[in-house]
């Protein structure tokens, strides 16, 4: 985890928690409107750092907001374990970058993949090795699109 600028959110806060992911700058001119704003940032969304953001999301109030910025896959899964702490989607904000790792659910064996790949292409589950035709099918409780047989329907 890179260090946060500035202490955690005193209990209580209630304005704008940003979060960059990576090597974004996304959110450097990043409006909140006049409310008050808390900076993270970390090198991944890895369990260490979601751990954290759930911290600093349990010392938050209601109405606090949300603005997450950086490559797709962590974004999401940031995304997720914020919707685990009890936000809503309208108090989440998604910056996301163009490029990026994505991560894939096989819907035959549920093993998550990730891959650089993005809807309408193909990638092999590292699960049970199916060729997934990755959908625009995307799961916000999950943080990833659905993959499916790509073949299913070819004869054998």
């Amino acid at each position: 985890m890179l260090p946060a600028t500035g202490a955690g959110c005193e209990p209580g806060f209630r304005g704008v928690i940003c979060v960059s992911i990576g090597a974004t700058d996304a959110l450097a001119n990043h409006n909140t409107g006049g409310r008050p704003r808390h900076d993270l940032c970390f090198a991944s969304a890895n369990p260490g750092t979601l751990s954290d953001l759930r911290s600093e999301l349990g010392r938050s109030c209601v109405g606090v907001r949300l603005v997450l910025a950086g490559p797709p896959a962590d974004i999401h899964a940031a995304a997720a374990a914020a919707a685990e702490c009890g936000l809503l989607e309208e108090e989440i904000t998604l910056l996301c970058d163009d490029v990026g790792p994505r991560v894939v659910f096989c819907g035959h064996c549920r093993t998550a993949t990730t891959t650089v790949q993005a809807p309408g292409a193909e990638v092999d589950c590292q699960g049970c090795a199916t060729t997934l035709a990755i959908t625009d099918h995307f799961s916000r409780r999950l943080g990833g699109y659905l993959g499916f047989s790509a073949h299913a329907e070819e004869a054998a």
